[in-house]
């Protein structure tokens, strides 16, 4: 992956996987938005495992973006893809973003946030007070079932980890780093140690509304949610 100069101050990092049918659109759209806000920017698409032809989408996109970036790994594995992507990210802010969603407004609110100085992580939730979760019940229950595991098992005291996110890079990054989850988990995992740790966490509401079905059903998930839920618990639990 090239790296261009000078290093911008937000990076949006985008996991994708198997989005060949709305990535071009979605980046379209995104960056259409981001403009009159002004900001020096980089958008990392994170690629892991694709079947189609989304990654090649992606280095067609960068060249013809200078602010797109784009890197591979070898598996269909969000938090792999995630990691490798905030890792690979130069600016001061790092924005964890969802390709089917792409939520302008909580980049504006999480920036101002950060901006203060006051806070390390915002975690933009669907489960709070004045969120919009306008997903398939089953998809918004079971979001609240994970949380509930969570909060028995680990002691989670925010709403949700899962999803849109935005942090400091520089005070979060040795996070990062030691999570030993991945896939969905990761982010979780992200998540509860920085509460663990005293990090300055704030969670806003924001609406969900996707732009198509999720990219790997929600049933096949669960067998790696839970074998990874048991190694962060042992992790955490056990190792601290």
């Amino acid at each position: 992956m090239t790296e261009p100069t000078p290093s911008p101050r937000i990076s949006i990092v985008i996991p994708v996987y198997n989005e060949e049918a709305i990535l071009r659109s979605a980046i379209t759209d995104l960056r259409e938005r981001l403009s009159p806000l002004g900001w020096d920017y980089e958008i990392i698409l994170a690629e892991n495992g694709s079947k189609d032809k989304t990654a090649e989408l992606a280095q067609s996109l960068c060249e013809k973006y200078p602010e797109l970036r784009a890197l591979s790994v070898d598996e269909p594995n969000y938090g792999t893809a995630l990691r490798a992507g905030i890792r690979a990210a130069r600016g001061e802010f790092v924005l964890c973003d969802e390709i089917d969603l792409c939520d302008t407004d909580f980049h504006q609110a999480a920036v101002q946030e950060l901006e203060s100085g006051a806070t390390d992580l915002v975690i933009g939730s669907k489960l709070i007070a004045g969120a919009r979760d306008q997903r398939p019940m089953v998809r918004h229950l079971a979001s609240i079932a994970y949380t509930g595991l969570l909060r028995g098992l680990l002691g989670f005291r925010g709403t949700d980890t899962h999803g849109l996110k935005a942090f400091r890079r520089s005070a979060l990054l040795p996070l990062v780093e030691a999570c030993v989850a991945d896939r969905d988990v990761f982010a979780s995992e992200f998540v509860i140690r920085s509460y663990r740790s005293g990090k300055r966490v704030v969670e806003i509401p924001i609406r969900i509304l996707e732009k198509r079905p999720p990219s790997i059903n929600l049933f096949k998930r669960v067998p790696n949610v839970l074998t990874n839920l048991a190694k962060l618990t042992w992790a955490i639990r056990v190792r601290g």
